[in-house]
């Protein structure tokens, strides 16, 4: 007995041990089932929510596809009774303006007396008209009037019947009104007056109204100024009609748009119900696992002893390895930037910091010590908006290496990464800011000043400084308000991206032979590269780049710089001659007749062109283009803005008014419409020469600059001064200059426009100078204008040497 005991109880370990085993192999078995029956209840859960949210999104969207039908149906009904309207109100003008007594009485005098006696007869005859004007058959109170008392909306629709023989679209060029305009035609077949007639747009409005618009939006729209416009509107007001091309009302600038109703999510929406019906599917999971062995001990089924509890399994988990963003970093080559102190540098002159770039004399108002201090204060204002990066290029200045590499120090010790694209135009920094998604960027250049000038030309966060942002990097030095760090630097060649961006987009129908001048300037390893590129032949002429300038000045503005240029299209019977400045921001045009095209007449060509396929687009120009620029504008169909002069103070117009194009007289062209907005001259000639090269008529260059308005102009003028002078004597000239009969322009120096010419006198904010310029119809004209200014200057300051 005793030896069975001990036998027994010799066993009994191995068979507690075995039983162990045998409980632990059926707990995991059980806990494994219990895991797979919460994810599924888990995942059923999860596709009943989904099934569930799909289902309304699928009744929605049937909702809304009946919504879009009776919308279709409403705004072709309310088109089809709006053009019954404006046909029956055409119809009355018509008839009126072709009375007997009407065409009588104009022919027999042309003078205001008359036109407003006629128009009351006109309006006498005609049901329900509010006001009927007449206008001189030159429609001078267009082309040399004060365009803001007339409208710029009247004076396109006035300027859009030059060159018709009937009535025009019905338009609303005014609220609440609804207009036609028309030529008065004589018996010889001419126009005797141009004639606006308003009614009053009630019934228009009426017709709007009775649509059945239950759900969704419904717009009457015009389409002839700047954007699209709304008039009137019937429906939910938070939803936009901007993208249906809409019915068009005929004989008229209107259409009659719709918006749906948005019952269907949008992605965004439907992507965030989504996650939400995920997340609470997750939780209810979550909480199964939690609930599991609590609710089985509540039943009478406590957990088995080796169970573990979801608490358990979280507490035991490795936390999640996490990488940190700042460890993230690029595959680049890198250098760090030094630990030393920085040196102490000079606060710069604040004279160098002008209305739209930092500019002066190198060995005297530029060192590499002022560089180095804008490149902190520069950085600190990208840090002060959250930037971390920015690109910096140069021109191909002697001086620029130094001062690009001292402004490169600065700019890292502000703690900002430079990306450092080397010797480039201009307008290839401003593309690498875009292209490399830094927004901001520097370009050391010295534009079309003398050989010992330099510069920097500044963009952050996507805004050129100008003015007071310039004048604040000034004072961040002075105050000390300078940011600390330790920022990387990268090179990089963006150039060919840049030739390979313009030539995606333009490609020439036929290959214009084409002088390439770029007076030694940056501009000299890009501009043949981008003509060649878009399919023309390029004659390079002073292409290789050399910061002495040795053959001629790169200013493009002055005639004499233009003179070999003349020379080689003339020698090799090039089609057209192209010059550059000295950072390819600016372009000159020379024909093979040996013609100077200034810059404001190429900014018609371009304004013709961009507004073919932008009706209604603001066109900018600065104060010292020609006169002709706003008819023509205005012809075409665009919105005529003149500005001051100086590319940032442009790009910020451009910015604030949407423009798609703008232009100065110094040859700097913007463009916004295929491009970034950004003077650039390589990819304005790049444009030039596919409206040259694609002309559907096949008209040689001269041919097509010949159809452009031209008067009797004279290039840029300047009057030297000293520095500092120029601005305080343009101040005293404003407040004593008297122009008889002239209407006046005081928005950067003071223009004098008269019926037939103008005169100007500004300071240039880029040297101590005073600039001129006079355009007029006839040389009597232009000599008239001059003598006017040359009496006001000198009573100004009887000291001046006037050029003229």
């Amino acid at each position: 007995m005793d030896n069975e005991a001990a036998a027994v109880k010799k066993k009994t370990p191995d068979v507690q041990a075995a039983a162990r085993a045998v409980r632990a192999r059926f707990s995991l078995r059980r806990g494994v089932a219990a895991v797979v029956a919460d994810l599924l209840l888990a995942a059923g859960t999860l596709l009943i929510l989904f099934g569930l949210f799909m289902g309304w999104q699928a009744w929605l969207a049937a909702r809304q596809s009946g919504a879009a039908q009776e919308l279709t149906q409403a705004k072709r009904s309310v088109a089809q009774q709006m053009g019954l309207i404006i046909a029956d109100k055409r119809a009355q003008v018509v008839k009126a303006l072709a009375q007997p007594d009407v065409i009588a009485q104009l022919a027999a005098g042309d003078d205001d007396a008359t036109r407003d006696a006629v128009a009351h007869r006109i309006q006498a005859s005609l049901k329900d008209a509010v006001a009927v004007t007449l206008y001189t058959p030159q429609l001078n109170e267009v082309l040399h009037g004060n365009l803001l008392r007339l409208g710029y909306a009247r004076a396109a629709q006035l300027m859009s019947t030059l060159s018709a023989d009937d009535v025009g679209p019905a338009q609303s060029p005014a609220t609440h009104t609804l207009s036609f305009a028309a030529p008065v035609i004589g018996a010889a077949g001419k126009p005797l007056a141009f004639a606006t007639v308003d009614f009053n747009d009630a019934a228009l409005r009426a017709a709007l109204h009775t649509a059945r618009v239950r759900a969704g939006r419904l717009d009457w729209r015009q389409s002839n100024r700047s954007g699209d416009i709304t008039l009137a509107g019937v429906g939910s007001a938070g939803l936009s009609t901007a993208e249906d091309a809409g019915v068009p009302v005929a004989h008229s600038l209107y259409r009659i748009a719709s918006a749906p109703p948005d019952y269907w999510l949008p992605i965004t929406h439907a992507f965030l119900a989504a996650l939400i019906l995920a997340l609470a599917a997750f939780i209810v999971g979550v909480v199964a696992l939690w609930a599991r062995p609590r609710v089985r001990a509540r039943l009478g089924g406590a957990p088995a002893d080796d169970e573990l509890l979801l608490a358990d399994v979280i507490a035991a988990a490795p936390p999640p390895s996490r990488k940190s963003e700042a460890n993230v970093k690029p595959v680049v080559k890198q250098t760090a930037a030094a630990d030393t102190e920085a040196p102490a540098d000079p606060i710069p002159e604040r004279g160098i910091f002008r209305a739209y770039d930092i500019r002066g004399v190198v060995g005297q108002t530029l060192s590499a010590g002022v560089a180095r201090q804008l490149g902190r204060a520069i950085g600190s204002a990208v840090r002060d908006q959250e930037l971390s990066e920015i690109v910096v290029g140069r021109d191909g200045r002697l001086s620029g290496p130094e001062l690009a590499g001292a402004l490169i120090e600065g700019l890292r010790a502000a703690g900002v990464d430079v990306i450092d694209i080397g010797a480039v135009p201009t307008p290839v920094s401003y593309f690498a800011a875009y292209q490399l998604n830094t927004g901001s960027c520097v370009s050391v250049t010295g534009s079309h000043n003398p050989p010992d000038y330099n510069g920097f030309k500044v963009v952050i966060g996507g805004e050129t400084l100008a003015e007071a942002a310039i004048q604040d990097l000034y004072q961040r030095i002075v105050d000390g308000r300078l940011a600390e760090g330790h920022g990387s630097v990268r090179q990089y060649d963006i150039q060919a991206e840049y030739i390979e961006r313009i030539a995606s987009d333009i490609q020439t129908g036929r290959a214009l032979k084409v002088v390439v001048d770029c007076g030694n300037g940056i501009a000299g390893n890009t501009a043949p590269g981008v003509v060649h590129a878009i399919g023309c032949e390029p004659v390079p002429l002073y292409c290789d780049v050399d910061g002495t300038f040795p053959n001629h000045h790169p200013d493009p503005s002055e005639p004499k710089n233009l003179t070999d240029l003349i020379l080689m299209v003339k020698k090799t019977g090039a089609d057209i001659g192209l010059a550059f400045d000295g950072d390819g921001d600016r372009l000159g045009v020379v024909t093979k007749d040996g013609e100077i095209i200034f810059p404001d007449r190429v900014l018609m060509l371009f304004a013709q062109d961009v507004l073919t396929r932008n009706p209604g687009a603001t066109i900018l120009y600065d104060v010292k283009c020609t006169g002709h620029l706003q008819p023509l504008i205005l012809k075409a169909g665009g919105s005529p803005l003149m500005w001051k002069t100086g590319h940032s103070l442009i790009k910020a117009k451009m910015k604030e008014t949407g423009a798609q194009l703008a232009g100065e007289m110094s040859g700097h062209f913007f463009f916004r419409e295929r491009w970034y907005g950004f003077d650039d001259g390589v990819y304005a000639a790049a444009r030039l020469l596919e409206i040259l090269a694609d002309d559907p008529e096949g008209r040689t260059p001269e041919q097509i600059f010949a159809t452009l308005p031209k008067g009797v102009a004279t290039p840029e003028l300047h009057i030297q001064m000293q520095e500092g002078e120029n601005h305080p004597f343009i101040d005293r000239f404003r407040e004593r200059a008297q122009f008889d009969g002239a209407r006046l322009t005081t928005i950067d120096g003071l223009r004098a426009d008269w019926s037939d010419g103008w005169g100007l006198v500004r300071a240039s904010n880029t040297t101590p100078v005073l600039v001129l310029r006079f355009d007029a119809d006839s040389a009597e004209a232009l000599k008239r204008i001059q003598d006017a200014f040359r009496a006001q200057l000198l009573a100004c300051d009887s000291n001046l040497q006037l050029p003229f």
